[in-house]
């Protein structure tokens, strides 16, 4: 501690023996010395201490009772330097450290990065990338970034429940993005109920655990494709799960058979009166209900004869029935595949 009193006696000496202020070079080597300290960890509080105990002991230097005011007042001046140079050093570290922590984001997200060296750097914030990780993220209704209040809350909500674990909370493109162990699926799933209590409208998409630094990629991309995938299929719900919408992606592995399958199907419903889109829109939901006609016809907001025309229609103009067990797979796929390929909006 005494390497930053250096100089600190001799400036008290000074002052008290010709009751000069204290000049800017002097001033600037206390900022300087508080930088060197706080860069050092030391805490402000033990340094002010220190600069007051020297200042005690430096006290007999003070000589006449009139010198007295110009003593304490260079004490003043020197601690509010030393502290300024302080807190000047602890800003550039809060700003360094905020600008290493996004590279990091921006690297395990992207998968840019060594593996290796991003293994290494993911220590510092927590994370052990040989181990699996599972990706949740939350979209809501506006862009949100590190320091909104809506990230703050939900990380002070993540730290009361569980302190210490290894999460890592962030943002990217304006999404909340929440990184934790693949086996604590516990954490997710609190993230998600208070990322939906903070955000309101919005929804949240959470990956599959896997292992390694790619692993976190791969499960931030599901989470992503979970939330596109939600969007195009306007699915029902606020919380998603990768693990339960796989067969979506096996059915669009094949985008050109996925479309011939749409047209040689579905395409024959163009020639209905008021074109495809409401004996489309009857399918959809046909098949959310279970196939259960009472269900489908309160959704459509019909009654169970109209549904049972609609669904008629639709048997005599592609010559599948719904009702028919062999044929219900096919039209339920088509028709899953005109969701989504954005038909009949799009042309295939």
């Amino acid at each position: 501690m005494d390497d930053y009193l250096d100089g600190y006696a001799h400036l008290l000496a000074e002052v008290s023996a010709t009751g000069r202020r204290p000049t800017r070079d002097e001033l600037a080597a206390r900022r300087l010395a508080g930088e060197r300290a706080a860069e050092a960890g030391h805490s402000l509080r033990a340094l002010v201490q220190a600069h007051l105990a020297a200042a005690r002991s430096a006290w007999p230097l003070s000589g006449a009772s009139d010198r007295t005011a110009g003593v304490l007042s260079a004490v003043e001046q020197a601690v509010d330097a030393f502290a300024e140079g302080h807190e000047r050093a602890q800003r550039l570290a809060v700003r360094q450290e905020e600008a290493a922590r996004r590279e990091f984001i921006d690297d395990l997200l992207y998968g840019r990065s060594d593996l290796g060296r991003l293994a290494e750097r993911a220590k510092h914030f927590g994370l052990l990338l040989s181990h699996a990780h599972t990706v949740a993220v939350a979209q809501g209704p506006i862009l949100y970034t590190d320091t909104d209040p809506v990230t703050r809350r939900v990380e002070g909500a993540l730290i009361a429940r569980f302190g210490d674990r290894r999460i890592l909370l962030t943002t990217k493109e304006g999404r909340l993005v929440c990184i934790a162990p693949g086996d604590q699926a516990d954490v997710l799933t609190y993230f998600a109920q208070q990322a939906i209590a903070a955000i309101g409208a919005g929804r949240v998409a959470i990956g599959r655990p896997h292992p390694g630094a790619g692993g976190v990629v791969h499960s931030y991309e599901e989470a992503l494709g979970a939330l596109d995938l939600a969007e195009r299929m306007d699915l029902a719900g606020s919380v998603l799960r990768a693990s339960d919408l796989l067969v979506f992606p096996v059915l669009t592995r094949d985008r050109q058979a996925m479309a011939d399958l749409v047209s040689s199907v579905l395409g024959p419903l163009r020639k209905a009166r008021g074109g495809p889109a409401p004996l489309l829109e009857t399918l959809s939901v046909y098949f959310d209900s279970g196939c259960v006609s009472a269900e489908a016809a309160r959704r459509l907001r019909l009654s169970v004869r109209a549904l049972t025309y609609r669904l008629e229609r639709i048997h005599q103009l592609t010559g599948a029935d719904p009702a028919d067990p062999m044929h219900r797979y096919t039209l339920q796929t088509a028709a899953i595949g005109a969701r989504l390929l954005d038909w009949p909006a799009t042309e295939l």
